[in-house]
């Protein structure tokens, strides 16, 4: 039977259960990171894990769910849970809860030890034509509100994003990108956005960006910093490729010559249709599949 960690020990899959008045099952309170790990040889590993758990600690702290996670146990935690499952590639979740508390009663602080459940399962097993083919997207109906404070970090709060996400599913699209609520670009429900114009990269600036982008009147970004965003701005700088953090508009978008999307599960996905709009030429373009094959050099 498949284990999983739940707080400091490894317990059946069945067995892992949380209380009641958890705060996450309460309230939403909380935060996770979705990995891909790997085993070869007996040996497991997560792709780029120090920057997922940084990113957790860093949100952790800055939203008041615990001022102190310590990284390095967890990380430990994460691999040895990818070596028990046993799978060649597994989807990595890693949760972080308020644990059992009562904000009122706490003023809104954590005052006690938060929840951390690891699970490891089967890779999500892309067909190579969404890759080689590309997807559409749609446009969503949500809005991300750049002076909500959590937008720009993953919280347990995904419901409005699989919402958009299902809704796109049923026109037959692959993502659905959301829209500022000044209808600049955000990105997509479960993944960030690049354009490519004139084999120059453009994104949103993400959360920790904006004064380096915008100076220090500059909104805050509801865009999270996402990992695999940062891998491709590495991967493109060593292929001597620009990248551009800016406000982009739906015009951009349409405009593009090529798009993708990046998360930690799919890499980079190709963008060929926006509703019913091609994308250039309507195919995977060059710069899109250079990008790739660097990134996936790597994973």
């Amino acid at each position: 039977m498949t284990q999983v960690f739940l707080n400091g020990a490894f317990v059946d899959r069945d067995d892992a259960r949380v209380g009641a008045f958890d705060a996450g099952m309460q309230h939403a309170v909380g935060l996770f990171e979705t990995m891909t790990g790997s085993i070869a040889d007996g040996t497991p590993a997560i792709e780029r894990l120090d920057a997922h758990l940084e990113r957790l600690t860093t949100s952790a702290s800055a939203l008041g769910l615990a001022k102190e996670l310590n990284a390095g146990p967890i990380g430990e935690a994460a691999l040895e849970t990818v070596k028990r499952a046993g799978h060649e590639r597994a989807r990595v979740r890693l949760t972080v809860t308020g644990g059992d508390l009562n904000l009122l009663e706490t003023g809104g602080k954590s005052q006690h030890r938060p929840t951390i459940l690891i699970s490891a399962t089967p890779a999500t097993a892309y067909p190579d034509e969404m890759f080689e083919r590309g997807v559409a997207v749609t446009i969503a109906d949500a809005r991300a509100n750049p002076l909500d404070p959590t937008t720009s970090h993953k919280t347990l709060n995904y419901w409005w994003r699989l919402r958009e996400l299902q809704a796109a599913a049923t026109k037959g699209a692959g993502e659905a990108i959301v829209l500022q609520v000044t209808n600049h670009l955000a990105g997509g429900c479960v993944s960030n956005l690049f354009l490519v114009k004139e084999g120059r990269l453009h994104t949103p600036i993400a959360r920790g960006e904006e004064e380096m982008v915008g100076g220090k009147a500059s909104l805050p970004s509801p865009v999270l910093p996402g990992i695999t965003r940062g891998a491709v701005i590495e991967a493109a700088h060593a292929q001597e490729l620009e990248v551009e953090r800016r406000m982009l508009s739906v015009n951009d978008l349409l405009d593009a010559d090529e798009v993708f999307l990046t998360n930690s599960s799919f890499g980079v996905l190709p963008v060929v249709k926006v509703e019913a709009e091609a994308i250039g030429d309507g195919v995977v373009g060059e710069t899109t599949k250079r990008v790739r094959g660097a990134l996936e050099s790597t994973r």
